[in-house]
């Protein structure tokens, strides 16, 4: 088999700039890369990388939700992903190659992945070359999952759950999830928050945090950098996971945010899941007009969920 490990030093990745994705990433783990032909990538394996060319995402997005600028020949630290499949999509959709060729950044979260389509009025990806992929002193593929939050069984209910859901993409649903943890603090509550579907973004989180969040955590701390083309059953995973860790912080009141439309696969098969149906206490609904408004209410409704604005 054509593969190989290449020792890297600590300066070198101290050097690389680190994306909010892999954030994580103990950099004292890092003994080696793995490079060859025959290495096939796999989601949430962590890569250092070099940009060749700077195209719709010019910046990375660091731990804190601040982006860093970049420039060709930066070397960075992001990890493999799919993206895409979003209703109203206006980027890309793009999936996990099957080689360490060159490839894309295609979310300033710190998403490699090979673009399979844009949209017409969408920049180029920014494109990035993979020097190889991240390997423990073990020569073990470094991968998201290896820092992610254990599952945890809470002997008590979990506290009052919010989720807002929304139309489609770019009709306020972080608006409204921050001005109701906003809402909830000044009344005295303590509350939690997560984003269980999307695309690794540290500036939601950011937001979440910023507007009183005690604890704000997303899918990436289970181990997923997005949630595009994962199954049912991962979604469910994401919710238990991230709502349990929330309820033993101790909070008294949780806010989750549901990424994209109702049309989207994940959202559908969230709506669909007996999971969420228990988890959650009430729904709100964003939306950009009253066509959609009244559209997506009924489709709740229908689906019996408690929808309460």
């Amino acid at each position: 088999m054509n593969v190989s490990h290449i020792n890297i030093s600590q300066e070198r990745l101290l050097k690389a700039k680190i994306a909010y994705t892999p954030r994580n990433l103990r950099l004292e783990s890092v003994a080696s890369l793995l490079d060859g032909d025959d290495v096939i990538p796999h989601a949430g394996d962590v890569l250092l990388a070099r940009v060749t060319k700077i195209g719709r995402h010019s910046g990375l997005e660091s731990a804190h939700g601040q982006r860093s600028a970049l420039v060709i020949g930066d070397e960075v630290i992001v990890c493999y992903g799919n993206y895409g499949n979003r209703y109203a999509p206006d980027q890309f959709e793009a999936q996990v190659p099957k080689d360490l060729g060159t490839c894309n950044l295609v979310a300033s979260g710190g998403i490699a992945a090979h673009m399979n389509h844009r949209h017409t009025n969408a920049q180029a990806p920014t494109s990035i070359q993979p020097i190889g992929l991240l390997a423990d002193s073990k020569k073990r593929r470094i991968n998201l999952k290896d820092t992610a939050l254990p599952k945890l069984v809470s002997l008590f209910p979990h506290p009052y759950t919010i989720a807002v859901v929304g139309a489609a993409t770019n009709v306020g649903k972080t608006t409204t999830s921050t001005t109701l943890i906003r809402g909830l603090t000044n009344a005295g509550y303590t509350v939690g928050a997560a984003r269980i579907t999307g695309t690794g973004s540290g500036r939601d989180i950011q937001l979440m945090t910023n507007a009183g969040a005690q604890l704000a955590l997303d899918f990436t701390h289970v181990g997923f950098p997005s949630t595009y083309l994962a199954t049912p059953q991962q979604i469910d995973t994401i919710i238990e996971t991230l709502v349990t860790h929330l309820s033993v912080s101790k909070v008294n009141a949780i806010v989750i945010e549901v990424a994209d439309g109702l049309f989207e696969g994940e959202t559908t098969a969230l709506l669909n899941s007996k999971v969420f149906a228990k988890t959650i206490d009430s729904i709100i609904f964003a939306a950009g007009d009253v066509a959609d408004a009244a559209a997506g209410v009924e489709c709740l409704q229908h689906k019996k969920l408690p929808v309460t604005a």
